[in-house]
């Protein structure tokens, strides 16, 4: 509702009983609150029995599916989250979150995200126009950008999709039951087949077979003394200071 400048008080009020009207709307129908500390759109849809928490803003066309638990502090727009879900502390735009998802804290939904039955979307995990299977764990400190990612796949900490080269965007395709360890960058496009595992560390610019291991990282080399020589300097200044306190 977008109010004339004119009489800002009048205007601060209707705002305010349109809200209290859609609020008392969705308390009647069975829809729980612990605080009318929420926003709510007119034409947000929300199931009897799901509870919506302090701090909420809901937008646009969303749809919050019944046993869902909704915030604290947590932003859907243009957003379906399915039955039984839980969406902490997060934001979502524009997105289809499954059944059965667990969403957040801190997580970015960003549009054309499409999850499907028990997905984890956790911490600091970011999402933009990917499809992500059944049972996926994506856990906390990852993107995943025009990817399309199978069932039951486990994205090890600080995974990244690199989907875009300065001009143009490209998708990468994950199989079923792959484990991506932690610092795994994929360079789209790449494909990983079914049941493949990557090292952690390792950037895969290539396809990887199902059922393989990838591995793509510089062998270990270590140089005695190097170090010791190169951090005297620093180290007599830090064992200094911690005498002089």
């Amino acid at each position: 509702m977008i109010m004339s400048n004119s009489d800002p008080i009048a205007a601060f009020a209707a705002i305010e009983a349109g809200q209290a009207a859609t609020f008392e709307k969705h308390l009647a129908a069975g829809v729980h609150f612990v605080s009318r500390q929420v926003t709510i759109d007119p034409e947000v849809v929300i199931a009897p029995g799901a509870t919506i928490l302090p701090g909420c803003i809901l937008r646009g066309k969303t749809v919050i599916g019944p046993g869902c638990t909704v915030g604290p502090n947590s932003l859907l727009e243009n957003t379906t989250l399915g039955a039984n879900s839980t969406f902490n502390a997060s934001q979502a735009y524009d997105s289809k979150l499954g059944e059965e998802n667990r969403i957040g804290p801190y997580t970015h939904i960003r549009p054309n995200t499409i999850t499907a039955k028990g997905v984890h979307l956790g911490a600091y995990v970011e999402t933009k126009n990917s499809n992500i299977g059944e049972g996926s764990t994506v856990s906390h400190l990852t993107y995943i950008g025009d990817s399309d990612v199978g069932e039951y796949c486990n994205f090890g900490c600080g995974t990244v999709t690199s989907n875009y080269d300065g001009e143009g965007k490209f998708r990468c395709t994950i199989g079923n039951y792959v484990f991506l360890g932690c610092n795994t960058n994929l360079i789209a496009p790449v494909t990983l087949g079914d049941g493949c595992y990557t090292a952690a560390g390792s950037t895969i610019t290539g396809e990887v077979p199902a059922g393989a291991l990838a591995v793509a990282r510089a062998r270990q080399q270590n140089k005695p003394g190097w170090a010791e020589r190169k951090l005297a300097a620093y180290i007599a200044k830090k064992k200094k200071l911690k005498e002089s306190r």
